[in-house]
């Protein structure tokens, strides 16, 4: 029988008992980590975090049955002590707690006593990190909202990121396998779905000894009227888009082709930049940061006495977007973890606001717990309680 709840986690899940109803109370201990994981990468696939990354389960077992889930901005020890005292046995954490290799684990710094309390616990770790920055809707997308800036766009596109897929199908069978290319995510080109380019003509084929040929007879050469579909894919779902394929084609042996393209996805990639509903001067807006972020200090450029309305960002350590934002003809440019030097960069084309690096990225908490939230019903997500920025402001 599924784990019972606490009133104490029913109130902090923001769950009240009489709308949770006890039959949902078996998913607790039914829905395994693997399931969850499974829907995170579906919003922001591991495939599009950075090289330098190391997002994905950093501890525990995927196979584990999940008895709930804490989200946070980071996974330090307190957040893992945190989750232990909730009953929850997953963390979902935007930085990965274990950045680059560990040689020894003895407990001699932070990094190393969070893993250690977390192994000793049976306290599975999954960071979420670049690849939800660089997903129009992610880290980035949810300070837009804060801000309310519309007609968003990508600061910084990724490319390389996508492939052609053509295929070749009897006339009556096109549908089907177009249908199933469709549902298995491909065939988007911006704000178009269901996008394939069609072009009829004759395949030809002879089904050798032991070959149960669709058409025609094993040992002749048969030709067969075809239609040759060709559909754009995210590179992510290549297995996945051709075991779909294969599924509906009806040939015993699928002909196809996979091109990588170079074109640039517009949905995908670093930073974000938009407009404000109404321009507002400088300082109002300076103020608006302040109040949106709880901010006690904004380092910033010097300001060019203009109106503010087209806004750039990036959360985190977004330096290296500057020059971007400038020819994205961003008034501002929001950022964190920029360096003296690098102030300089703004060259009085744009205002340089490093708001901190927690501060720009704290609403990723907020941006997680919706996302799992609305997935999981029924299921224990909690927002950490836990203020896990190291910087303090006197």
């Amino acid at each position: 029988m599924g784990r019972k709840l606490s009133k104490s986690l029913l109130s902090e899940a923001n769950i009240l008992p009489s709308i949770f109803p006890f039959q949902n109370l078996l998913s607790l201990s039914l829905m395994k980590i693997a399931s969850i994981i499974q829907h995170l990468e579906t919003i922001a696939p591991t495939y599009l975090q950075e090289s330098y990354d190391n997002a994905g389960l950093l501890t525990g077992n995927a196979a584990w049955d999940c008895t709930g889930i804490i989200v946070s901005l980071d996974a330090t020890e307190e957040v893992v002590l945190e989750a232990i005292d909730k009953k929850c046995n997953l963390i979902v954490a935007h930085h990965p707690i274990i950045f680059g290799g560990l040689k020894k684990i003895t407990g001699k710094n932070y990094v190393e006593k969070t893993v250690i309390t977390a192994i000793k616990n049976d306290i599975a770790i999954y960071a979420i990190h670049t690849n939800l920055d660089n997903v129009i809707n992610g880290v980035n997308g949810k300070i837009a909202d804060k801000l309310g800036l519309i007609n968003r766009q990508i600061l910084l596109p990724k490319n390389n990121l996508l492939k052609k897929l053509i295929t070749f199908v009897p006339i009556k069978e096109a549908e089907q396998v177009r249908n199933a290319i469709f549902n298995a995510g491909a065939g988007h080109i911006g704000n178009y779905s269901e996008c394939s380019f069609n072009a009829e003509g004759e395949g030809t084929f002879k089904g050798e000894v032991g070959t149960n040929p669709f058409a025609g007879k094993v040992g002749e050469r048969h030709t067969e009227k075809e239609i040759k579909i060709e559909v754009i894919f995210p590179a992510w779902i290549e297995n996945s888009l051709i075991k779909a394929m294969i599924q509906a084609h009806p040939y015993e042996e699928v002909a196809y082709d996979i091109i990588a393209l170079d074109n640039v996805y517009g949905q995908m990639g670093s930073g974000l930049v938009g407009n404000l509903p109404a321009p507002l001067n400088e300082k109002d807006f300076l103020s608006r940061l302040k109040d949106v972020f709880g901010l006690s200090v904004i380092r910033h450029t010097v300001l060019r006495d203009r109106k503010a309305s087209r806004i750039a960002l990036c959360g985190g350590a977004g330096s290296f977007l500057t020059g971007a934002a400038i020819a994205a003809g961003a008034d501002f440019y929001i950022t964190s973890d920029v360096k003296y030097h690098e102030f300089f960069d703004a060259n009085s084309h744009l205002v340089i606001a490093d708001i901190g690096h927690y501060e720009s990225e704290q609403y990723s908490i907020e941006l997680l717990f919706d996302i799992l939230r609305e997935k999981f019903l029924n299921f224990a997500v909690l927002k950490t309680g836990i203020k896990t920025n190291p910087v303090h402001y006197f």
